[in-house]
């Protein structure tokens, strides 16, 4: 299988703009999200997809490869112009306000499609496990649920499942927004239209469900630090 990395970066993000041409260190959070993501070698090629001239240059200067797209609503189907015509087999989006992920769960998402013989998985992504009660209230934390054999079942911003049997307890896990695509999955989704439950939740991955595809879940231990206000900023300058 032929295995690339695309980096979705848009440079007008609505909490925070311009927070991928932030400095952490000597090098903006995009740089360093796309040095890291190359320098595990678990991909046959890695790119930046964008809108934005300024991160367009900002990767080709500095030695990256990057690719001009039109402007989208999610980060897949931004991802699925920027592959259309590239040949692979497997895409896995790494968020480019991501800058620590680690080598291991996106090994863990690679080994999903080696082991799916029948290739019946259209995307694999990854969760972790919440115990914090704010945490698992904070509607900005989306929630999975999934069945025994580790396929999701629904993702929600809300409380899911609620808990109404108290003398029962149940795991509480965030869906962290790292996935893995087969190409000919990522290029169906990017044609097909919102439903209601994506829109009413603002979840991209919900219409993989709503048309009857299966993801599957992988557990992870991995903290990152995703970029999403100046406070976030500040946390990984102090990790860098």
């Amino acid at each position: 299988m032929k295995i690339i990395a695309v980096i979705p970066a848009r440079y007008e993000a609505s909490r925070f703009p311009a927070k991928l041409m932030q400095l952490l260190g000597d090098k903006t959070v995009i740089t360093t999200t796309y040095q890291n993501v190359v320098e595990t070698n678990l991909f046959d090629e890695v790119f930046v997809a964008t809108d934005s001239e300024i991160i367009f240059n900002e990767i080709t200067e500095n030695g990256g490869k990057a690719v001009m797209t039109g402007q989208h609503e999610t980060g897949s189907d931004r991802i699925a112009e920027a592959v259309q015509n590239i040949d692979c087999d497997i895409v896995i989006n790494v968020q480019g306000d991501e800058p620590f992920l680690k080598l291991e769960p996106l090994q863990q998402l690679i080994e999903v499609f080696h082991q799916d013989d029948n290739q019946e998985i259209s995307l694999a992504s990854l969760k972790i496990k919440l115990t914090e009660k704010e945490e698992i209230e904070n509607p900005n934390n989306v929630k999975v649920i999934t069945d025994n054999n580790g396929f999701a079942l629904y993702f929600s911003r809300s409380v899911i499942p609620f808990h109404r049997e108290i003398s029962y307890n149940v795991d509480y896990f965030k869906h962290i927004g790292v996935y893995a695509f087969r190409k000919h999955a990522l290029i169906q989704f990017s044609k097909l239209e919102m439903k209601p439950l994506e829109i009413s939740e603002k979840i991209e991955c919900i219409r993989y469900l709503e048309y009857g595809m299966k993801i599957r879940m992988i557990e992870t231990n991995f903290v990152g630090v995703g970029i999403d206000t100046p406070e976030d900023l500040e946390k990984a300058r102090r990790l860098i």
